[in-house]
């Protein structure tokens, strides 16, 4: 799998979702369903949008007890997805527990990754909500390690970590960036952002953007802009 953009379809019924979709009758965009979605919809959303052709990443962000994790990871090996996560915080054994439930009989699964920090969260908040005083850069490089060190085949990180995230864990190791804009986009609730243009430069290997794509007036212009500058 090489870089590409990945689009949040976040909506709130297959209706819109779908609706979305059909703007796109040449390049077919790898898409994420995260929990809005899939909690709206149910599994079947999953093998509607898999059945038109796309790839997808769900993004349940899975945090458990290691057994349960396992179990739910048995039922999502079935959908055919191909990159799913956890959340890197439910530690090393809850990381391999997933990976053992997501293993299909014949050997193959779906890509895993591990969200390390969320985008929304800043050095403050980090601080005052989690009491984690470590600086951002180190805690997300601390998750990106344990992950790859439990199996994973990559992290969840803001673009300002990914560079980082590859010295730290090797150029094969994936990161996957939201918290990406254009340039004249407003940044909404995220609080560490990037362009495509730069998210590039530094390596992020897949960027997942939503509102700069679903929410502009002309989609897939902006999709194809997305993908202009980060794949060129």
């Amino acid at each position: 799998m090489g870089k590409d953009v990945i689009v949040a379809c976040d909506f709130p019924s297959k209706e819109a979702t779908l609706e979305f979709l059909d703007r796109f009758t040449g390049r077919k965009p790898f898409v994420k369903i995260g929990m809005e979605l899939f909690y709206a919809e149910g599994p079947q959303i999953v093998k509607d949008i898999k059945a038109r052709g796309h790839r997808i990443f769900l993004d349940l962000k899975l945090h458990d007890i290691p057994n349960t994790v396992k179990s739910a990871m048995k039922v999502l090996s079935g959908l055919d997805v191909d990159i799913c996560n956890v959340h890197a915080a439910g530690t090393t054994a809850m990381m391999q527990a997933a990976i053992e439930g997501l293993t299909r009989p014949d050997g193959t699964r779906p890509l895993l990754i591990a969200v390390t920090q969320l985008t929304s969260t800043d050095q403050e908040a980090m601080e005052r909500d989690l009491l984690i005083h470590e600086p951002m850069e180190e805690v997300v490089m601390h998750y990106a390690v344990t992950a790859k060190n439990a199996g994973l085949d990559g992290v969840v990180c803001s673009p300002l970590e990914a560079a980082a995230v590859h010295e730290a864990c090797g150029a094969q190791f994936l990161t996957v960036t939201p918290g990406i804009r254009f340039s004249d986009s407003a940044a909404g609730d995220q609080k560490r952002i990037m362009t495509p243009a730069r998210a590039r430069e530094i390596g992020s290997d897949y960027i997942v953007v939503g509102r700069p794509i679903t929410r502009s007036e002309d989609p897939v212009s902006a999709y194809m802009r997305c993908v202009e500058e980060f794949i060129g």
